[in-house]
């Protein structure tokens, strides 16, 4: 399997929340194709959530075969009306109660959804995700890291920290009581951009699967802060983000 380089990985049995060496920027595709046995894959994305990783996956070949299940009903909506790809099944489910029969999924994926499930139900969703595993299957668990411009900005209204050291914890914990060995760690930079304020406010503030309530005082340093990233082409940003790769035992 090719190598993508000089991302930093990390074989090391205890599980790190993140990491200091990485210098790369990329997108996530350039990972899950290079990591993934994705040919021929019955695949299972978890908060699938506009389903962009969903359409490019189901879109590198044919013989993929992608269920992909979200809880926010909104947004299960949209992707109804607007998404219609052979290979793609959508469902309206969350990760602790997958309505899937057990050993039937290649992969498993989270694209920075495992810290949106409630915390009392994190290890419920671990389980679930190793029931409807095959033997020897894959959990890739994608998780932004709680640092950055971006992160620093998302806390003047939406703190994370706490719900992502749940989520992890819940990894290890999963890893730590049988279910899961650990294949790697991979720690990386990713870019995000917004064309301005607007698509901002749309895609995050103003959320469906989220309610934030921000007073005139806490929109107008968010606001601040953006423009610091203004560039000619958008408002950009690089986010650090841990993937988790796991194999069901």
């Amino acid at each position: 399997m090719s190598q993508v380089s000089p991302i930093a990985r990390s074989n090391l049995p205890e599980m790190r929340l993140s990491s200091d060496v990485v210098t790369t920027e990329c997108d996530e595709a350039a990972i899950y194709t290079d990591r993934l046995p994705l040919t021929g894959a019955n695949i299972l994305e978890l908060g699938c959530g506009a389903a962009q990783h969903t359409i490019a996956i189901a879109a590198l070949d044919d013989s993929i075969e992608c269920t992909a299940l979200e809880v926010d009903e909104i947004q299960h909506a949209k992707n109804l009306r607007s998404i219609n790809k052979s290979n793609i099944t959508f469902k309206l489910a969350g990760a602790q109660s997958i309505p899937e029969p057990d050993d039937s999924f290649d992969i498993v994926t989270m694209f920075k959804s495992l810290h949106h499930v409630p915390l009392a139900l994190l290890g419920s969703a671990l389980s679930e995700i190793h029931r409807v595993l095959k033997p020897g299957g894959l959990a890739y668990i994608s998780e932004p890291i709680f640092a950055g411009a971006f992160n620093e900005i998302l806390r003047l209204f939406h703190d994370e920290q706490a719900v992502r050291l749940a989520a992890f914890k819940a990894v290890c914990d999963a890893i730590a009581n049988g279910q899961f060995d650990l294949v790697e760690q991979i720690f990386f930079h990713t870019p995000t951009r917004f064309i301005d304020f607007e698509e901002f406010e749309t895609r995050i503030i103003n959320s469906s699967h989220s309610e934030h309530r921000l007073s005139p005082e806490v929109l107008t340093e968010v606001r601040s802060r953006m423009a610091e990233h203004q560039r000619d082409d958008g408002i950009r940003f690089s986010v650090p983000m841990r993937i988790d790769l796991l194999r069901k035992k």
